[in-house]
């Protein structure tokens, strides 16, 4: 496994500035957003996929730095129900995938996103609850008519340009936001869509990471490094389900924290031991959004604990004592 950080933390410093840092650090790899929610702040496909000059001037970035790109991101929602919005979105998602074309990277990641409840819509339906028997209407139409057929064609595009992991990342508001909803679109498209497991979007839904790793085994393309704490006197009185402003972490019901700070070291070097159990080898990308430190706090703390927890040599082929 290799520490790697999602280096849109550092999205209004230059790219240059921001892989210093990382380095001093000792991160070994990144994560570049390129689109979508992310952003482009350090790589914008319209101009790297156009410019040679400027490719390789943003190829040798990384190269000054002996620095991985471990995957490029684009999270997105490209089948929302309006048009010019699903267009934009999708045309970032393909535009992500030419440039990891070009630049050697095999995965990209972004959200399943979420239709309306009906060809008209204006907005994205989430369904949470399988009664009245309207919401069960609403997911037969945004899987059977927008969703598969949307991420058939696109994980064919993908393909087509040699990026064979699309890492969904699981997250509420959008289709797939579990296990068993990543599985059902995986089953319905193929093995190039995968899971960007993100622990800390399972732990407020009730789930068991670990658990959850099993059950995903090589479905698992790529991994995220953020903790939850779930505030239990909150919870107690409000449940978990809460629209109230991340920035109100007083009287919510979760906040997103640093590693270490929602669970022990020992919680994550479990995490990491299930990990390596199904196989997965690859970076564990450190994703800061905790709203109770600084950017550079936050991910020194975050780069000592995953430090401490993550396996880097091969796992051994034989064991003396067996």
């Amino acid at each position: 496994m290799k520490l790697c950080v999602f280096a849109n933390l550092y999205a209004k410093k230059p790219l240059d500035e921001a892989l210093s840092i990382l380095k001093e650090l000792g991160v070994e790899t990144v994560e570049i957003g390129c689109g979508g929610y992310p952003g482009k702040d350090h790589a914008d496909p319209d101009i790297l996929l156009n410019d040679e000059a400027a490719f390789e001037a943003w190829m040798a970035t990384f190269k000054k730095y002996g620095m991985e790109i471990a995957a490029l991101s684009c999270h997105g929602n490209p089948v929302h129900p309006d048009p010019e919005i699903a267009a934009s979105f999708d045309r970032d998602f393909r535009n992500a995938v030419l440039l990891a074309e070009k630049a050697g990277v095999e995965t990209v990641i972004t959200f399943s996103g979420c239709p309306g409840d009906h060809p008209g819509a204006k907005y994205p339906n989430w369904v949470t609850c399988p009664w009245p028997d309207d919401y069960l209407k609403v997911l037969e139409y945004q899987w059977n008519d927008v969703l598969i057929p949307y991420w058939k064609d696109a994980a064919a595009f993908a393909s087509s340009h040699g990026v064979n992991k699309i890492a969904l990342e699981l997250h509420p508001g959008f289709c797939c936001y579990n296990t068993e909803s990543l599985l059902k679109l995986r089953a319905a498209v193929g093995p190039v869509i995968g899971a960007n497991f993100d622990p800390s979007h399972l732990v407020w839904q009730g789930m068991e990471p670990a658990s959850a790793i099993r059950m995903l085994g090589d479905a698992i393309h790529h991994v995220h490094a953020k903790d939850t704490k779930i505030d239990k006197l909150n919870t107690a009185k409000i449940g978990v389900l809460d629209t109230k402003h991340y920035g109100d972490e007083l009287n919510r019901a979760w906040v997103f924290r640093a590693i270490g700070y929602g669970h022990d070291i020992a919680w994550w070097k479990d995490l990491i031991d299930n990990l390596r159990l199904v196989g997965y080898d690859g970076p564990v990308s450190i994703e800061h959004e905790d709203s109770l430190m600084s950017i550079d706090e936050g991910l020194k703390k975050a780069v000592a604990a995953l430090n401490e927890a993550i396996i880097r040599d091969p796992k051994p082929t034989t064991m003396a004592w067996a």
